[in-house]
């Protein structure tokens, strides 16, 4: 019997009871020629050459094929039946993310198209009684850099700090059924100044007369209970919902509520939808990141979220939660999420397990009108999709200049770093926005610096905001030309990077260390320095594991402990005199 590949729910923050799995084995082909549309490969009779593991990307072990060679446009087709009971019900078709552009057919009919790798989509189905044949076509332009890739390298060959490409469906592909009307989307904005929970919401093909019943528990018991009448349609609306007890969400405490929503008409409940939420504040005062309205100091790991056998995709859930609880044990009480928008599944462990969480997106590296296009569209679906995280407490919409290289030189590129503050603003005011991690910062809520200096250098530097604004660790400003320091608090969001190998990988790091003794000294120097400083507010220290050829991991690419966990651990409390 075989198992099948990530079986659990793939949208952890709006589940539904009913559902169909289609990860598994799939059909599958390389259009070299790009000949697949002309000659309509969409058609169910079409004879496919190869076997694929979805949701595996035909460049992992994982996917059964394992061929990290350049092919720029792939197909996939599936069968399938639905369930019993389902021809009555509207059939939502759901991809978790496929890199870069697909469309799909259904039994030959087009069905949708959606551009951007890391953001899911979605489209109701026609689906017919008996077998149903599913024709995915995507298109991964290798050597465009005018396409949001983040790590993925444009060469065959992963080298320096970019890796080995994820082309294709990465994520779950799955079915659902919904009634004739269905709640569609629910943002949830917590206010733990006033108790209360803000719902913005929407109810697809609703009827006046319908409603919208909602349950908030904590721990198995109702807290409240409210009613919303639908009284206008197409229905969307928002409401404020006070809560009778707070309890705070932290990675000390990740206390969640659960809700459900219930569409009912009448006595009937047409969809019923389980959710949860966590009530925590994100602010900064006088210098400080604040949690909860308290100073917070961020002790974060820059983590890339590859695997050895699945590249960006993730092999199974426990290898997502078993990051965070990695995380943890090390002492760091939050991740950066680096050049990915990362799979719910981590995002959902980061909620039920306490830890914070940047999510930053994945970077072209060309500026252009297409990158602005493409980077712009694919980062609202991203906030959209993840708005109701309470792991998630800062955006980072750009790292390191990429993709915007001539930011002093090109009026346009700060604009456009502006704009997507400003963007990102607008749709979620409830978090932190950081313009560009690294520096050259515009406007920004955190100045972030990426500083992988001498420690000597790093210790003089950092004696004074002053000081610290004005250094060039990268040969690069800390701010542009027109921008000043206000006050954000101080973060060194990127710094360390040890090299230190354990692994068959040959590779590179900022520094490095011949053993284990020599690596213990060396991190345990770097990290009483940076706790040290009076300037810095927080840190992100690079990185969680080796990845490939960068070998400047805590942990190996398989997630083994380069030195004792409890060292670690104990290092970045401070608590280490001595190495032994």
């Amino acid at each position: 019997m075989t198992t099948l590949p990530r079986p659990e729910y793939p949208r952890p923050q709006f589940v539904r009871r009913e559902w169909l799995n289609l990860n598994g084995s799939w059909e599958f082909d390389y259009d070299d020629r790009d000949l697949g549309l002309k000659e309509a490969w969409y058609v169910s009779n079409r004879a496919f050459t190869q076997q694929i593991t979805v949701p595996f990307p035909f460049q992992s072990e994982l996917s059964g094929i394992n061929d990290p060679t350049l092919h720029d446009v792939v197909w996939y087709r599936r069968a399938f039946e639905l369930p019993q009971g389902w021809e009555s019900q509207r059939v939502r078709l759901h991809f978790g993310a496929v890199d870069y552009r697909a469309t799909v057919w259904l039994n030959g009919e087009f069905v949708t198209e959606h551009e951007g790798g890391h953001t899911p989509f979605t489209a109701e189905i026609n689906a017919l009684p008996g077998v149903n044949y599913l024709v995915v076509r995507v298109e991964d332009r290798s050597t465009d850099l005018e396409q949001p890739r983040g790590k993925q390298f444009w060469k065959e060959q992963s080298e320096s700090i970019f890796y080995t490409r994820t082309t294709g469906i990465w994520q779950t592909v799955w079915l659902e059924p919904v009634a004739s009307a269905y709640l569609e989307r629910v943002h949830m904005t917590p206010n733990i100044d006033d108790l209360a929970l803000k719902l913005e919401y929407r109810v697809a093909h609703a009827e006046i007369g319908q409603e919208l019943e909602i349950d908030i528990r904590y721990q198995g018991r109702v807290l409240t209970r409210e009613t919303l009448w639908v009284q206008t349609v197409p229905y969307r609306a928002a409401c404020v919902i006070t809560l009778p007890e707070l309890h705070l969400w932290s990675p000390e405490q990740p206390n969640l509520y659960d809700i459900t929503f219930r569409l009912k008409d009448g006595d009937r409940v047409l969809d019923e939808v389980e959710s949860y939420f966590g009530m925590r504040k994100v602010s900064t005062e006088g210098g400080h990141f604040l949690l909860n309205n308290q100073p917070y100091y961020q002790k974060l790991v820059l983590d890339q979220g590859y695997f050895p056998e699945s590249l960006l995709a993730a092999p199974n859930d426990e290898a997502l939660r078993q990051d965070i609880e990695l995380t943890k044990a090390m002492g760091f009480n939050g991740a950066r999420k680096h050049q990915k928008v990362e799979d719910p599944r981590y995002l959902y462990w980061a909620d039920q397990l306490g830890l914070l969480v940047w999510g930053e997106m994945a970077n072209c590296h060309t500026f252009g009108d297409t990158a602005i296009q493409r980077i712009t569209a694919e980062w609202q679906e991203a906030i959209d999709r993840d708005y109701n995280h309470p792991s998630i407490v800062v955006w980072v919409p750009l790292n390191e200049s990429w993709g915007v290289p001539r930011l002093v030189t090109d009026k346009r590129q700060p604009n456009h770093a502006n704009a997507l503050v400003y963007l990102t603003r607008s749709l979620d005011p409830s978090r932190l926005v950081v313009s560009n991690d690294g520096w050259e910062h515009t406007v920004s809520d955190l100045c972030t610096i990426h500083d992988y200096t001498a420690n000597e250098d790093i210790a003089q530097r950092y004696q004074t905001p002053a000081r610290a604004v004005s250094s060039k660790p990268a040969n690069r400003r800390i701010h542009l030309p027109g921008y000043t320091y206000r006050g954000e608090p101080i973060i060194l969001s990127e710094f360390g990077g040890i090299a230190f190998k354990q692994s068959d990988w040959d590779g590179w790091g900022y520094s490095s260390a011949e053993d284990a003794a020599e690596f213990s000294r060396c991190y345990r120097e770097v990290m009483d320095l940076v706790l040290s400083l009076p300037v810095i507010n927080g840190y992100c220290y690079t990185q969680f594991c080796d990845v490939e050829q960068e070998i400047n991991g805590l942990l190996t690419y398989d997630r083994r402990p380069k030195i004792d966990i409890e060292l670690i651990r104990a290092i970045n409390h401070g608590q280490v005199e001595t190495v032994p």
